[in-house]
């Protein structure tokens, strides 16, 4: 069977469509198994239960903006390729926000009221990225995984010591991400000037903090 030719109106739907089911539905998932669910429930006081919630909340933002910068990146991008690889990790991108939207729940907590805004934000970016080039928005993908890797890191360390259940989500978030990195690489990507590294580091701070309360 042919694939279908879409027409900008089409693609503009299609982006609607999967905007709107990253922020507030039910996005396509890769229907992986979610790491924690064969993992008992630990024992987790109130304070516990609060702080695990909160870093969970700041991974699955972190993973809305994510489907944002991929799907703006794949919108611009020049190669077939270089547009399939985003569109294939942003799959495997969506299997994250399921899990961490699910621990939120079970933690008895929420996901981020700023949400739709980090996911219009990154959409932006990840449109401006893809613009300037697929090396540099290779680039920025690496750049972006690199930082949620120390990020997932640092999460793994600061989780209450009974949540198992988090703790596998987590870890293989953080395998993803390494991938997704190395997958980037292999395929081009240009090394970033340390001034827009800093910038990137500097927005994610801002959105942890936000994220953690909001």
């Amino acid at each position: 069977m042919d694939e279908r030719d879409y027409t900008p109106t089409d693609t503009l739907l299609l982006q609607i469509d999967r905007g709107l089911r990253t922020v507030f539905g039910r996005p396509q998932t890769s229907e992986r198994p979610d790491p924690a669910d064969k993992i008992p429930e630990g024992i987790l006081s109130e304070k516990e239960r609060q702080q695990a919630a909160a870093l969970m909340r700041i991974n699955h933002a972190g993973e809305v903006a994510a489907q944002a910068l991929y799907q703006g990146q794949a919108l611009s991008a020049r190669l077939d390729k270089v547009r399939e690889r985003m569109e294939r990790a942003a799959i495997e991108e969506n299997d994250h926000l399921a899990w961490c939207e699910q621990r939120c729940y079970q933690l008895g907590s929420h996901t981020s009221y700023l949400n739709p805004v980090w996911y219009c934000g990154s959409l932006l970016i990840g449109t401006l990225a893809g613009a300037c080039g697929d090396r540099w928005s290779l680039g920025f993908i690496v750049e972006t995984e690199n930082q949620v890797v120390r990020h997932l890191n640092e999460h793994l360390q600061t989780l209450p010591a009974g949540d198992d259940k988090s703790r596998a989500i987590l870890e293989q978030m953080k395998i993803d991400e390494q991938h997704h990195a190395i997958a980037a690489l292999e395929a081009g990507a240009a090394k970033l000037p340390a001034a827009i590294k800093r910038l990137m580091h500097l927005t994610a701070k801002i959105m942890t903090h936000s994220t953690a309360k909001i």
